[in-house]
């Protein structure tokens, strides 16, 4: 892939002649590939990531046997209610800070430029650590100034504020100069929405991160950012696998697609597998998220190379089905200039 800006890191594995002990602290760490791609900050993030979205009181001990079984890369976010678990965790895994990539968020109710700063510290005391590794704003989208993550009114519905995501944005920029964030970025923005931050911001964002998987490829998107040097972070990357998401109900899962389950075959992966790998192969770093250890080893394994052509066979399956659009429950018209967008989720 010409002219990326990422580039691929093996993780070395050791002589199986060592010690037991050693021999077996590497082991799980070693069973995959172990790639990393270059931000444009110059730093490295792991392209498997641990998601933590739901689940809030199971996380700690999910997030210890990812640790376990070799992630580095771990995504929470304020809203998620689970950076104390996160940062637990951590703590227990005995695993050095240098060797983490550390992401969470700044939620809605926060985007006042004098509220970010505040934000960022909660985050960081709740985590337990120095500094996060990236830091982002999780919606473009406001709500009023609160205590409350999420702020209603007399009838129960949010309510919206008046920043300007530009505005936030400039507030994330002066904290990169404390040290206590390493990399800023978005998520869930529109094209549109980006081109205006480029345009009115100073710092290019390091990383976005949205809704993306072989049935929502948006290739002209992720394209614009690897023209710009902005990384990309899939989250869902198994699509309609969340029974959250309201849309999909109807069709079959996207890991039981038989475009993957075939080329799975030739791997000897499965399905989830192969749709990992596919982002990894397209340089994005992926997200998948689990409470069961058995399919947190599975997605792990999904850090291998495809051949080219099985890339592009799995190019050929795009639906541009978009699993995830609260614009109106959040008072917002989200991704309208993208693949996905259903007129029945215009606000």
């Amino acid at each position: 892939m010409a002219s990326t800006t990422f580039y691929f890191r093996q993780l070395s594995r050791r002589a199986a002649c060592q010690p037991s002990l050693q021999r077996q602290s590497h082991r799980l760490a070693s069973t995959y590939a172990g790639t990393t791609f270059k931000l444009n900050t110059g730093h490295e993030i792991p392209a498997l990531g641990f998601g933590t979205w739901q689940d809030k009181e199971a996380q700690e001990v999910a997030v210890t046997i990812a640790l376990k079984h070799g992630y580095r890369h771990i995504d929470t976010a304020r809203v998620y209610g689970t950076e104390p678990a996160v940062g637990r965790a951590i703590k227990k895994s005995g695993v050095p800070r240098s060797d983490l990539f550390i992401t969470t968020k700044l939620w809605n109710n926060s985007h006042h430029p004098d509220d970010v700063a505040k934000a960022l510290d909660a985050s960081l005391e709740d985590l337990g650590l120095d500094y996060v590794d990236l830091y982002l704003m999780h919606w473009p989208s406001p709500f009023a100034r609160s205590d409350s993550l999420n702020p209603k009114d007399k009838n129960g519905e949010n309510i919206p504020g008046d920043t300007d995501y530009v505005d936030t944005y400039k507030a994330m920029e002066k904290c990169l100069e404390s040290g206590r964030i390493k990399a800023i970025g978005v998520s869930n923005f529109s094209k549109g929405e980006m081109e205006r931050l480029l345009r009115e911001t100073t710092k290019v964002p390091a990383a976005h991160q949205i809704e993306l998987h072989p049935y929502l490829q948006q290739h002209s998107f992720t394209d614009w950012h690897t023209s710009k040097g902005i990384h990309i972070t899939q989250y869902s990357p198994f699509g309609n696998q969340n029974e959250v998401y309201s849309v999909g109900k109807e069709m079959g899962k996207l890991i039981d697609d038989a475009t993957l389950l075939e080329i799975g075959q030739k791997y000897s992966k499965t399905g989830a597998q192969v749709a990992l790998a596919w982002g990894v192969a397209k340089g994005h770093s992926v997200i998948p998220k689990s409470k069961t250890e058995s399919r947190i080893n599975a997605n792990i394994q999904g850090d291998f190379k495809l051949d080219p052509e099985d890339v592009k066979r799995i190019d050929e399956i795009d639906r541009k089905l978009r699993f995830n659009d609260p614009s109106k429950r959040f008072g917002w018209n989200f991704y309208s200039d993208l693949d996905g967008k259903k007129p029945k989720n215009v606000f």
